[in-house]
């Protein structure tokens, strides 16, 4: 497992003074993102967050005196995306991590500050973009509560499929969707068969959802037909983002029989931009989620006593909206549900693990889902679908409307924080969008 060093010490400030305080991006955590200067024509390129500034690092490079593994990373950010970075590996990631935080530590020489300042740019002057090309992208289905509370909508007498708590379940997504936060969300057109009625229709969805998740970003991938191994599975992860898995559940009712989701799922992923390293989470690591009495436990290749004490990681997760309506009489956004990924049923390694069991090549870059995060206690639900009982029991916003769904001119907004005694709280940033109608074309 990753162990704790100076970088994580919560007594550690920065010269950077937006860094120290209420902030996401304190520096113990160093997220790496790819940033464009608002008006400029340059090729987007890597940074680093740091309160609210951003370290243009390969522009920064001498005055950060980088030198070994830690410069070899720093050159791999003069990309526009951060794949390379990516892919040298944790002791590539550590060592330049490392050299972040000494050279942005308020201990730091005031002349070796002064070089570096030159290469702060404010996050308000730039534009985000996705961090990776991602080539691939897996949804898994690990939170026991939400595969529940969904099954209990839909099979009363048996919510949970029996190979639910067997195997990590999983679909491929659509790579070429998944778009960066801040960008429109625009309402789909599918087939929706209604109950009661003889043959379907093409129209919008009624009932657009979100779902809550994490998303894992791979590092170095695997030869094909070379599995990867529990023990070493979190070698294979860069870090850690937000996720909004769109989802149209009346065109997935009536299409997902007998392959599963696909246009319900393939139009929309909203990311957030900035990845937290799975080294900024080394203090937020969590013993697997306790199983029943009676539940199975994992078959050997999924089994790791590491793993099981340590190998899980408590993110907590805010889903908020904010209506057209709310934003029109200045309301702030209204949360919806507040849940950690530490209760899903499944580990991060034991996803990469299961992925690659077979022989599945995994590639750098390649966005792993969590599934959606729900947890035991009411407000935990990770899915409107959830929390108003398949449209039954409408939630009422601030403003007097009501949702049961997803409404044209409401923006979601995900937030992920950690938080934990002993260490300084991190956070995510957001990955937020606002949907619009549906093509009339």
């Amino acid at each position: 497992m990753i162990k704790r060093n100076e970088t994580h010490d919560p007594s550690r400030n920065s010269w950077v003074r937006s860094a120290n305080g209420d902030t996401p991006f304190p520096i113990q955590n160093l997220p790496f993102g790819v940033f464009q200067i608002k008006g400029d024509d340059s090729a987007p390129r890597c940074g680093v967050a740091i309160g609210r500034e951003i370290l243009d690092v390969s522009m920064a490079s001498r005055a950060l005196g980088l030198a070994g593994l830690a410069a070899q990373a720093a050159a791999c950010m003069r990309s526009s995306t951060l794949n390379a970075l990516a892919a040298l590996g944790r002791p590539h990631w550590q060592a330049l991590r490392l050299a972040l935080s000494r050279a942005l530590s308020q201990d730091t020489t005031l002349k070796r500050q002064q070089a570096i300042a030159k290469y702060l740019i404010p996050m308000s002057r730039v534009n985000m973009h996705l961090p990776v090309t991602i080539g691939d992208f897996t949804d898994f289905y690990t939170s026991s509560y939400h595969a529940t509370n969904v099954g209990r909508l839909f099979r009363p007498d048996n919510p949970l499929m029996p190979n639910f708590k067997w195997i990590p379940v999983a679909y491929h997504g659509r790579s070429s969707s998944i778009v960066v936060s801040g960008t429109p969300i625009r309402r789909p057109n599918g087939q929706i068969k209604a109950p009661d009625a003889a043959t379907p229709r093409f129209g919008p969805t009624q009932r657009l959802d979100y779902e809550v998740e994490l998303g894992l970003i791979v590092g170095p991938g695997n030869t094909l037909g070379h599995p990867i191994q529990i023990k070493r599975a979190q070698d294979h992860v860069f870090g850690v983002v937000l996720l909004n898995d769109w989802s149209a559940r009346d065109i997935q009712a009536w299409e997902y029989q007998p392959l599963g989701p696909f246009l319900a799922k393939n139009f929309a992923t909203t990311i957030s931009p900035w990845v937290v390293t799975m080294d900024a989470l080394a203090p937020f690591h969590a013993p697997a989620w306790p199983r029943d009495a009676g539940d199975p436990q994992p078959l050997p290749y999924l089994n790791d006593p590491n793993d099981a004490t340590h190998g899980h990681l408590d993110i907590q997760v805010n889903m908020s909206i904010r209506s057209a309506q709310m934003r029109q009489k200045k309301l702030p956004a209204q949360s919806l549900s507040l849940a950690s990924y530490r209760t899903s049923y499944w580990t991060p390694a034991q996803l990469i693990t299961h992925h690659t069991s077979g022989g599945c090549n995994l590639q750098t870059g390649d966005l792993i889902g969590t599934g959606t995060i729900s947890g035991p206690q009411r407000g935990e639900e990770g899915a409107l679908l959830e929390i108003t009982q398949g449209g039954k029991q409408p939630v009422t916003l601030s403003s007097g409307e009501t949702r049961t769904f997803v409404s044209d001119g409401d923006e979601l907004i995900l937030q992920g924080q950690c938080t934990r005694e002993g260490a300084v709280s991190i956070g995510f940033g957001s990955a937020t969008a606002r949907i619009t109608p549906a093509s009339t074309k």
